[in-house]
C-alpha cells in the first residue's frame, strides 16, 4: 500500500526524512511516495547514493513552517508537501500519509482535504504511551482539540477503542475518562456527561481514572480532551527525561554509585527503551476518510521510519474501515 510521506516537514527536514522513508521501505517493506521539493529530494537521494528511480517522488513547490496559522496556511498554500500528501490520500494515489510538519497544519488538511467519517465531528489524535504493565496505553485527544462536548469524547472513546484494537491486538479494550477523581460526580460538567453517556455506550468503559493511574495501565484507553490531553504528553516526555538526567548526576557523585549503575546497566537501558518516543512511531489523526499520521517533530530517521512502519501496520488493520463502522453501529445503537 502506498504511503504520501511529507519529506520537508519536522525540525530535521528532508536530511532526516527523506532516510527515514528509504529506512521503512528497505526494512518494513513499506511503498513510499516522497512528496516535496524535488530538486532537494533529487539531491539528498544523490548524496546517499540512491537513485531517483528507485523511489517515486512527487513534486510540491512549498511547505508549511511551525508559525504559520495552520487553517490560512492550508487554505492558501495548496502546493505545500503536507496539502499535497493529504490530497494523494483523497484521490486515492496514497492509502495514508505521513508528516512530522505542524500539527496544527495537519488537523486543518485532515477534514479539509481528506475528510472526515461519518459519525465524527471532530478527528482526534491518539498515541500510544509506555505503561507498567508492559502494554502501552492509548490516549486521547492529544492535541487536536482544545475545547470538546461530551459526544466529542464519547466519540474519541469509539474510535480509540478501534484504534488500540488494531495496534495493540486487543479485542474489548478498557476504556477509561481522564478526571480529578473516580467518583462519577467528578470532573467538569462536560466530563460528568460524558461519563454518563460512556456507561450507556456498550463500550467497555470502566469508569474516571485519575492521571496518577495512566501509566500503571489502569486502561487501555483513556480519553481526555486536547488541552489536558497535550498538556499530558508534554509533562511525561519531560518527567521521563528530567528522571533520566537526575539519575546521571547521582550516578557520577560517588564510586559506588558508578559500580551499582553498571551492574543495572541492562535494565535501565531496557527502560529507556520502553520510554523512547522514536520507538512508538507516530499519532493517528483518526476520525477521517483516509488515514493520516503525525511523527514526532523531533523526529530522527529512526522515529520517522517507525512511524511510517506503524502506518503501515494500521493499513494493514483497516484501521479506517473498522472506526467507520464502529461509529456506525454505536450511531445505530443509540437511534
Amino acid at each position: 500500500m502506498r504511503i504520501a510521506v511529507d519529506v520537508m516537514g519536522g525540525d530535521m527536514g528532508p536530511a532526516e526524512m527523506i532516510p527515514g522513508a528509504l529506512m521503512a521501505s528497505d526494512q518494513h517493506g513499506a511503498q513510499v511516495v516522497l512528496v516535496g521539493d524535488e530538486t532537494t529530494i533529487k539531491k539528498v537521494l544523490g548524496a546517499s547514493g540512491r537513485g531517483e528511480s528507485e523511489v517515486e517522488i512527487v513534486h510540491a513547490a512549498d511547505s508549511i513552517s511551525m508559525d504559520e496559522d495552520p487553517l490560512s496556511a492550508v487554505r492558501h498554500k495548496r502546493d505545500s508537501s503536507l496539502v499535497v500528501a493529504a490530497r494523494l490520500v483523497r484521490e486515492g494515489r496514497a492509502k495514508a500519509a505521513v508528516t512530522a510538519g505542524s500539527t496544527g497544519a495537519l488537523v486543518a488538511a485532515g477534514p479539509l482535504v481528506v475528510g472526515r467519517l461519518r459519525g465524527a465531528s471532530r478527528p482526534a489524535l491518539a498515541t500510544p504511551i509506555p505503561t507498567t504493565r508492559g502494554v502501552p496505553c492509548i490516549i486521547l485527544d492529544i492535541g487536536a482539540n482544545p475545547e470538546c462536548q461530551a459526544k466529542n469524547l464519547l466519540e474519541f472513546a469509539i474510535m480509540g477503542s478501534a484504534y488500540a484494537s488494531a495496534l495493540l491486538g486487543i479485542e474489548n479494550p478498557r476504556i477509561g475518562l481522564l478526571s480529578n477523581g473516580t467518583e462519577t460526580s467528578k470532573g467538569t460538567s462536560t466530563v460528568v456527561q460524558a461519563n454518563q453517556m460512556l456507561s450507556a455506550s456498550g463500550l467497555n468503559f470502566i469508569g474516571n481514572i485519575e492521571g496518577r493511574s495512566v501509566f500503571f495501565g489502569e486502561a487501555d484507553v483513556v480519553v481526555m480532551d486536547g488541552f489536558t490531553g497535550n498538556v499530558v504528553l508534554k509533562l511525561a516526555e519531560g518527567l521521563g527525561s528530567a528522571i533520566f538526567q537526575m539519575m546521571k548526576e547521582e550516578i557520577g557523585e560517588n564510586t559506588r554509585s558508578k559500580i551499582g549503575a553498571l551492574l543495572m546497566k541492562p535494565a535501565l537501558k531496557s527502560v529507556k527503551r520502553r520510554m523512547d518516543y522514536t520507538e512508538y512511531g507516530g499519532a493517528p489523526l483518526l476520525g477521517l476518510s483516509g488515514l493520516l499520521v503525525k511523527a514526532h517533530g523531533s523526529s530522527n530517521r529512526k522515529a520517522f521510519a517507525n512511524a511510517i512502519r506503524a502506518t503501515a501496520e494500521l493499513l494493514d488493520e483497516g484501521l479506517v474501515d473498522n472506526i467507520s463502522r464502529s461509529l456506525s453501529s454505536m450511531k445505530g445503537a443509540g437511534d
